[in-house]
């Protein structure tokens, strides 16, 4: 019997990435594909694979991609109820939560709450949700597969050990083109520059955030609830190899890591069986690597990380926060409507004035995040 597929954001990098994937593995069956407007690539992937299901989020794509589809059984909407319907209720092996933004959170619950197996790349459902999910998770007996390779590389190098005999985690970081910029130069940034990391090749957005680092501090909270560990006991590295992807610092002094090249196969291979080697990926060359330099996270350009670890500590509503700000400061960056450290000052804005709800409910959680995008974008 094939292993059906729910892929959420098929048409983004990771998406794109899973479907190579699954194209060399006859075992596995397309149900959905779900895009948020890109239907010329969302077409192709349908002719591709045929699903049964394709979720287009903006009603009007939705509707163009339908008329350009002939002689498909696949069933075209952009119902959001009608997706999380068959989330909840179509059986498959596993979904991929790939959708950028707030509402891969609904679909993660959606999944999460009808007992499936999920393989997570969608930042804000951990980061604003983490409280919620991983109770409803463990009650359901939902098994939550990282897809990031920094908690990739974690829950590999926790393979064999006791939850007991961690001291800490280390998060790696590439430190993005700036990091050794001055402050002043940074002022000048413009959105090609903050779009050329020295090492990965991702999305607009993620891309930014990992020019501010703020993407770091999200990787700490998505650690917290994934790993179940308080946000002092995980330490950010920054690492401009990229080839240690993170790693566990265990109470004798040994540390655990995960090596490997610059790509995100190995990662999503990783999740999408369920933490078993199954592919034939490429290779590290440690004689062509040759050295692996460190380095704290610079205080003085980074403002973004360091309030992300505010926002952790804090809890409660505060990440929420921190993720909706930064979520529309980095489109309005995109848009060239502000400048690269308007990033920072705009998400200290909105922390400084909002008051913490201690232990948010979803409902509070997309409020909050709809009030910052309407404020934000007055």
């Amino acid at each position: 019997m094939k292993k059906g597929l729910m892929l959420l954001g098929s048409t983004g990098s990771i998406g794109r990435q899973t479907l190579e994937i699954i194209k060399k593995d006859e075992n596995f069956e397309v149900l959905l594909l779900s895009a948020k407007n890109n239907i010329n690539l969302l077409k192709d992937q349908i002719d591709e694979f045929s699903p049964q299901y394709a979720y287009v989020q903006n009603k009007d794509s939705a509707y163009k991609l339908k008329n350009s589809i002939i002689d498909s059984s696949c069933e075209i909407f952009s119902d959001t109820e009608l997706l999380f319907d068959l989330l909840r209720n179509t059986e498959y092996y596993m979904a991929i939560n790939a959708m950028v933004g707030m509402q891969g959170i609904r679909a993660t619950m959606a999944i999460v709450e009808s007992g499936h197996d999920i393989g997570i790349a969608n930042k804000e459902t951990l980061v604003c949700t983490g409280h919620i999910l991983m109770p409803l998770a463990k009650k359901t007996n939902s098994s939550i597969f990282a897809i990031d390779s920094e908690h990739s590389a974690i829950a590999q190098s926790f393979v064999g050990e006791k939850k007991e005999n961690i001291d800490h985690i280390i998060i790696t970081a590439s430190g993005g083109p700036f990091f050794e910029k001055r402050k002043d130069e940074l002022e000048k940034v413009k959105v090609e520059d903050a779009l050329q990391n020295p090492n990965w090749s991702m999305g607009k957005k993620i891309t930014v955030d990992s020019a501010t680092m703020v993407n770091k501090a999200l990787e700490v909270m998505e650690a917290k609830w994934l790993f179940d560990i308080e946000i002092d006991r995980i330490k950010v590295v920054v690492h401009r190899q990229s080839i240690i992807h993170s790693a566990i610092c265990y109470n004798d002094g040994a540390i655990k890591a995960q090596l490997g090249v610059t790509s995100m196969l190995l990662p999503i291979s990783y999740a999408l069986y369920k933490y078993d080697r199954r592919n034939n990926l490429e290779k590290l060359d440690l004689i062509k690597i040759a050295r692996l330099d460190f380095a704290e996270v610079r205080k003085d350009i980074f403002d973004g990380f360091y309030l992300g670890l505010d926002a952790a500590k804090i809890g409660g509503s505060m990440p929420t926060v921190f993720n909706a700000a930064n979520e529309i400061a980095v489109e309005r960056f995109l848009n060239r409507e502000i400048g690269f450290l308007d990033i920072p000052r705009i998400i200290k804005n909105e922390m400084d004035r909002h008051s913490v709800i201690k232990n948010p409910s979803i409902d509070d959680i997309l409020e909050i995040e709809k009030k910052i995008f309407k404020r934000e974008e007055c």
